[in-house]
């Protein structure tokens, strides 16, 4: 029985890759999406690897693909490794090669979702196909679950998944995602490995201010617009209070061991500043956020709107929720009404698990050089809705990236792209924590 991935694994990973980036799952929002033909794919897959997947629809064309492999030990927990297969819009005139194109060149596989997140999902495809052909099994049941339309509101992915058919997700007691285990290199020569342990909530707010319409040449006191302004000013220059969470406590305590730093919580503005390029690790999770992104008011310039609406990403910490929702109340006014246009938890894992010790021993083994924390994600995953089921979400898609690689510019970004011996390092590195978890 081989202890490593054999050639095709490594081979399939990279062909895996760029087979669903040239599937256009582009998910624009309001339900315009279509992630059969990928899930289609995954699934076709997962049966040559002798799996039994299934395919489940909340809404059609937006299509969910779960499969079960069981373990060696049955009174073990079983544990959920997901993946989406939706991504983000991407506008073919900004980039070098075609967004979809799946390009391999130069050791780079190019395209979006080259890093969100069709990297991972092809790791796990591979990593089950050398399981299948060299008789592997794991010790505990490991459910896989490729998911829609998580990067709208996932209400047709693992939000109809964990409400419709939680009995897939039996025994799941924790969670593998993305965003975790890369290399970030700190401009000094360490390479930091962060394992996500954490995500803030997601709080999108509406908020609707109403005044008197009238004619633009009149004096209005009761302008719904000059209300909305005033209030996402407020909000835009609001300086929120510093909330250290037992993850990022956790990240901060290890980032200042390792560069012989005095931890001194007491004043983490300044011990982020000592942490030099590493400080970008955490310094977006010691606070709650609320940033306004949309403006939506009149429709001609001379008449003054009886009502102008705002959209603002808002983030919370964990057990930060009532403080954020407070703190809104007074930053609106009277005058501006808000609601949650979106709301997701704020979630929290152990640093101290089993689970989270497997993963870090699985990094260490294939980049002995590199150096892992723990992080909160200052956004969210599919964990959040699978969190309902009381299953605990960890970020883990191992790469391994060369200095300048700014992997985290690339979510979302231009030229999104993923080299090939990252793939190799993930699909090495997943196999390894999974064959121990």
């Amino acid at each position: 029985m081989a202890d490593q991935p054999d050639q095709q694994a490594l081979d399939e990973v990279v062909e895996f890759t760029s087979d669903l980036i040239r599937i256009d799952t582009t998910n624009r929002g309001g339900g315009d999406c279509q992630e059969r033909p990928a899930a289609e794919y995954a699934a076709a897959r997962l049966a040559e690897a002798g799996l039994q997947p299934t395919l489940l629809e909340r809404t059609k064309g937006r299509t969910n693909v779960v499969a079960r492999i069981e373990g060696t030990d049955p009174s073990a927990d079983a544990l959920l490794l997901h993946g989406h297969l939706d991504v983000v819009p991407a506008e073919a005139r900004d980039w070098s090669v075609h967004p979809f194109s799946g390009e391999i060149s130069d050791g780079v596989v190019w395209g979006r979702g080259a890093v969100d997140m069709k990297n991972m999902d092809a790791m796990i495809l591979a990593v089950v196909r050398d399981w299948a052909r060299s008789g592997v099994r794991p010790r505990r049941d490991i459910v896989i679950a490729f998911t829609a339309d998580e990067e709208a509101s996932a209400e047709d992915g693992s939000g109809f998944l964990a409400e419709e058919h939680p009995g897939l997700f039996e025994g799941c007691t924790e969670g593998v995602s993305e965003s975790g285990a890369f290399t970030f290199h700190d401009g000094s020569g360490r390479e930091l490995y962060p394992i996500a342990a954490g995500e803030r909530g997601t709080a999108w707010l509406k908020l609707t201010a109403r005044g008197r319409a009238g004619h633009g040449s009149k004096v209005n006191r009761d302008n719904a617009v000059t209300r909305l302004a005033a209030a996402i000013t407020r909000i835009g220059e609001h300086d929120w209070p510093l909330r250290l969470t037992p993850t990022v406590r956790a990240a901060l305590t290890e980032l200042a061991a390792l560069y012989g730093i005095e931890t001194d919580l007491a004043d983490v503005d300044a011990l982020l500043d000592k942490l030099g390029p590493a400080a970008a690790l955490v310094e977006a999770t010691v606070r709650n956020s609320a940033n306004p992104t949309m403006l939506d008011a009149g429709y001609k310039i001379n008449v003054i709107p009886g009502e102008a609406v705002a959209y603002v990403d808002g983030r919370y910490l964990p057990g930060a929720e009532g403080e954020f929702r407070t703190t809104l109340d007074r930053l609106t006014g009277p005058d501006v009404e808000w609601e949650f246009h979106h709301r997701e938890v704020a979630l929290q894992a152990p640093v101290d698990s089993a689970t989270y010790a497997r993963m870090r021993a699985a990094v260490e083994e294939f980049a002995p050089e590199g150096h892992v924390v723990p992080y909160c994600m200052s956004g969210g995953t599919d964990a959040k809705q699978f969190s309902r089921l009381g299953i605990t979400g960890y970020g883990f898609a191992p790469l391994k990236l060369p200095e300048g690689f700014d992997y985290q510019a690339l979510f979302h970004g231009v030229d999104e792209r993923v080299p090939v011996e990252a793939l190799h390092f993930g699909v090495r590195v997943l196999d390894r924590f999974l064959r121990t978890a």
